[in-house]
């Protein structure tokens, strides 16, 4: 049994995060953290964990989370950076669900997120969590990045292609849909019902911060510079992804052979038989992501679909799967959860 803290336990990804932790066998809640929420019960602001969460909301100033094993930051961007050194000076691990850890060059971060980086010193020994490709770092980190929600469905799409080095990787394209629970729980005009209800839009065409992510990503599996246009859109509906990637192939192949052998040994993606097209909703609620590979009127495009639910394997479940890896428990336990139906 782990002890465990969420620093930011009122927003999407923390109460995603309350909900499965709750139900992890090998783990016990210590302190969930929110300035504004300070000593109010978790049942209160969330019924659906009455009876789960018995903890209240407690003041992250006055809150002891150096008695932790690992401690889940569920912030906005900047807020982890600022107190990860000194948890991890007290042997405490660290799964940062925000971006403050996942890019490597401190110039990129601060140009796409606005703001000096507080612990650069860090960047270099933050581990990124995708487990389908950093498995065994992961296991062995004090400090993880967990990826963006963007980033893990155009990782996981385009990752056997690049690997086996058979596309154009300089001219990727990744046309990306995802659920308004991506844009957090703050209250904001564009996130309104009335807003986003029958409504669907792009957004960020001129640079999207996960770009740097992705692009980061994807020329480490390549081990060379790879480029990609990343066009995200938002869709009504409350959460998911859906990423069509395409790809120019430089050698011919069965791809659906190739994913298929890629990911045979990967708990939590799911390669769809040939000419099948998945759906958001085959996810939701799981850490699973499925994909399905096509090669359209036997061109020389490849075009992979991969659907993912962002809060799951695009957050909390997936920084579960890494603490799951980093304390050497199964890495199913505790979010083998079958995807809500209907």
């Amino acid at each position: 049994m782990i002890k465990v803290g969420i620093v930011g336990g009122t927003g999407y990804t923390g109460v995603e995060l309350l909900r499965i932790l709750s139900q992890h066998p090998e783990v016990e809640i210590q302190a969930i953290t929110s300035r504004k929420e300070a000593g109010v019960a978790v049942h209160e602001l969330f019924p659906g964990l009455r009876g789960k969460v018995k903890l209240n909301f407690s003041d992250p100033d006055e809150t002891n989370l150096g008695k932790c094993d690992v401690v889940f930051f569920a912030t906005p961007n900047g807020v982890a950076m600022k107190q990860t050194a000194d948890l991890l000076n007290a042997g405490v691990r660290v799964i940062d669900l925000a971006a403050d850890f996942r890019i490597r060059d401190v110039l990129v971060w601060e140009k796409w997120y606005g703001m000096t980086h507080a612990s650069p010193e860090l960047l270099s020994e933050a581990v990124y969590g995708l487990p389908e490709v950093n498995r065994n770092e992961i296991k062995a980190a004090r400090l993880v990045a967990n990826p963006g929600c963007y980033p893990t469905a155009v990782q996981l799409g385009f990752l056997p292609l690049i690997e086996l080095g058979i596309i154009d990787a300089e001219h990727l394209i990744a046309d990306v849909k995802s659920g308004v629970s991506g844009a957090g729980r703050n209250a904001e005009i564009h996130t309104l019902y009335a807003e986003v209800s029958d409504n669907f839009k792009a957004y960020g065409v001129s640079g999207h911060r996960h770009y740097p992510e992705i692009k980061q990503g994807l020329s480490k599996i390549a081990d060379k510079s790879v480029d990609l246009t990343f066009v995200p859109h938002l869709t009504p509906m409350i959460r998911g992804i859906h990423a069509t990637l395409y790809a120019r192939l430089t050698a011919s192949i069965d791809l659906q052979e190739l994913f298929e052998k890629r990911y045979v040994n990967e708990p939590f993606v799911d390669v769809l038989p040939a000419g099948s097209h998945p759906e958001t909703r085959s996810v939701r609620g799981s850490n699973f992501c499925r994909i399905s590979v096509h090669l359209p009127q036997e061109g020389d495009t490849a075009v992979v679909l991969v659907v993912t639910d962002n809060l799951v394997k695009g957050a909390a479940g997936q920084a579960v799967q890494n603490m799951n890896l980093m304390f050497g428990f199964s890495e199913t336990l505790g979010i083998n959860q079958i995807a809500q139906i209907p």
